[in-house]
């Protein structure tokens, strides 16, 4: 495998209308989010842009904060946003916050929450480990949304922590991540998400009076959206994601942190590329959590082979969960595309139908493109070795303006070729199995020479397992006798 530099231009596009109708009513059915008109929402990029309007926010609160973050680090910045948090509650403004036990976990002392609490601000944890539900601690509070006062509402992929703004001192720069700021009726749907969770960990939140909820029913703009408030077990963004991936005539421009497709998901990606849909897939190259990077690029060979353009970031950590869908439907949130956020946590997302901010999201992307290594499976000059067969598809309409416009998109992107170096793709794959190998032969090793040591982690995990399970059991029975 080789890698080329790309070198990406901004390109104006007309892109084609596709069947609106079917594909909204389709998107509502699988996400169950109801387009929402009337918004108006504002592009956050990195920290430089969101923890300003975070704050901002904050401190133009009157009535209410309601902050869900997976993690919020105990450093400068935490402490910061915590000083903020505590100057609102002090000044009688009702803050409530949720953060999640596993995100806090080594990062956040006790002592931080307890001087949130001590000083007015309502803290509740989601999720901390329970001998009666062992497995629970595969169900996440993912979500990154601050709601004020019902008017304003911020869903991002940013935590809070020194990570996102980066260490001066050492020359490191921040995270790369997105956020959207909402103003308008989309609000609403935001703070009753964070009003369920809030609700699964003890008191129902507080409803306010009619005349401070009906403020955010007030239009604030012309943009539609979808707020998409994925709980564990539904799937949404990964049916959200499949659909728009049938309905793409021209684009599926993907980023996202931790990408590890299952093979449905990769199909669909395959199967658009094929029929000529420009799909690309931008991932870190470096990343806070070691073997996902091996198990990202164990899914590449597949993708290329099929016509799907992947590129890796090439500064500290790429972060942010976005997609855009032929420069018309927009999705930015906190869902990473892995089984774990999928099907296991609470996610909140936003997608935005609007062609304007549609545009500025494949800005954006092309941006970062400039700032990224295409990954290729061998070194040719300014063109791939292989060139996966296309299906024809009919379709409506100024097909060769399209033609033209994806061969433009494609010229734009293979800009810098000269530069390209190799890095076999075998690498990832061979590293995967031997780190599998490597632990299976342990175990085997352990119950040779140990049989009795080595089989009480089994036990111990069965009887944790067992136990819960059984007293659930007589619970139910009891309740229904």
């Amino acid at each position: 495998m080789t890698t080329k530099v790309a070198n990406p231009h901004t390109l104006n596009i007309d892109l084609p209308v596709t069947d609106k109708d079917h594909v909204d009513e389709s998107i509502e059915r699988v996400t169950g989010a109801e387009l929402i008109t009337g918004n108006d929402v504002q592009l956050l990029v990195n920290a430089a842009e969101n923890y300003p309007a975070w704050l901002a926010a904050v401190e133009s609160a009157k009535n209410r904060i309601l902050f869900e973050s997976y993690i919020i680090h105990d450093d400068e910045q935490g402490r910061m946003f915590a000083d903020a948090l505590i100057k609102k509650a002090k000044e009688g403004v009702d803050v409530k916050l949720i953060y999640d036990w596993l995100g806090g976990f080594g990062k956040t002392s006790r002592r931080f929450w307890r001087h949130l609490r001590e000083n007015g601000v309502e803290v509740r944890c989601y999720n901390p480990p329970s001998l009666m539900d062992p497995l629970a601690i595969f169900s996440r509070d993912h979500r990154k949304t601050m709601v004020v006062d019902g008017e304003t509402a911020f869903v991002s992929g940013l935590c809070v922590g020194q990570d996102w703004v980066g260490y001066s001192d050492q020359d490191v720069p921040g995270w790369r991540d997105t956020g959207v700021q909402l103003a308008g009726p989309a609000v609403s749907l935001v703070e009753e998400a964070f009003a369920n969770v809030w609700g699964t960990l003890g008191t129902k939140l507080e409803q306010k009076e009619p005349a401070q909820r009906g403020r955010s029913s007030r239009a604030a703009g012309n943009i539609a959206v979808r707020v998409i408030a994925s709980v564990p077990g539904a799937a949404n963004v990964y049916r959200a994601d499949q659909v728009l991936a049938v309905a793409s005539r021209e684009s599926m421009w993907l980023t996202d942190a931790y990408f590890i497709g299952i093979p449905s998901y990769l199909q669909n990606l395959k199967d658009a590329a094929a029929d000529g849909v420009d799909v690309r897939i931008l991932v870190p190259q470096g990343t806070d959590i070691g073997i996902i990077r091996d198990t990202t690029r164990s899914t590449y060979r597949p993708l290329l082979e099929a016509g799907v353009r992947v590129f890796e970031w090439n500064g500290p950590m790429m972060h942010a969960k976005t997609a855009v869908f032929d420069g018309r439907i927009s999705r930015v949130g906190s869902t990473n595309l892995n089984i774990a956020s999928w099907f296991g946590n609470y996610e909140m997302d936003v997608l935005v139908e609007d062609e304007g901010f549609g545009q500025r999201m494949q800005e954006m992307f092309l941006h970062d493109l400039q700032n990224s290594t295409e990954i290729v499976l061998s070194l040719t000059t300014g063109s791939r070795s292989k060139t996966p067969k296309q299906r024809k598809r009919t379709r409506k309409g100024g097909g060769s303006v399209r033609k033209a416009t994806a061969n433009a998109l494609n010229a734009a992107t293979s800009i810098g070729t000269a530069l390209a170096r190799q890095a076999p793709l075998g690498a990832a794959e061979a590293r995967l199995l031997f780190i599998g190998g490597g632990l299976l032969l342990g175990f085997a090793l352990l119950l040779i020479i140990f049989p009795r040591g080595a089989s009480i982690p089994i036990v111990v995990l069965l009887l944790l397992l067992a136990i819960p399970t059984l007293i659930k059991a007589i619970q139910s029975y009891r309740k229904y006798e």
